[in-house]
């Protein structure tokens, strides 16, 4: 798997991986309920296990594992504050997962593809496909 992530297209790979590259890789390889099971495994990882969420002192104390040490208390700060939607001031597991997907270009790419022809199907559904040739940019 590594090596299609290589940067000269020719199985090449540096000595760091860049995360937003080998998601969607992963995601492939594994298929989306082994994939989501592996964010997951990285989730429990990270987290302080008393508080069952990624604070800021389980990052913190994990930045080297991460390859984060060089990084403030105010970045990995901020990185907390990114993904934590209910504004505990730390990432639950579901947060932590949304954050993975979110830092991958790629995969939010896909995503917004998917909404997208969600979208335009349901609309076609209410309006109906008599009414879609009256307004093409609304088929699928």
């Amino acid at each position: 798997m590594a090596e299609e992530v290589g940067g000269d297209g020719c199985g090449w790979m540096p000595n760091v991986v860049d995360f937003q590259d080998f998601l969607p890789v992963m995601a492939e390889k594994l298929g989306g309920e082994n994939f989501m099971a592996e964010l997951c495994n990285g989730f429990r990882l990270l987290a302080d296990e008393a508080a069952g969420a990624i604070t800021f002192g389980s990052l913190k104390k994990n930045a080297a594992f991460l390859g984060l040490q060089n990084m403030t208390d105010d970045e990995l700060s901020a990185m907390i504050k990114e993904g934590d939607f209910d504004g505990d001031g730390q990432l639950n597991e579901r947060e932590f997962c949304i954050l993975m997907v979110r830092m991958s270009p790629t995969m939010m790419a896909e995503a917004e593809e998917w909404l997208d022809q969600a979208l335009a199907e349901e609309l076609n559904d209410v309006i109906g496909e008599d009414q879609s040739e009256r307004f093409p940019f609304l088929r699928v």
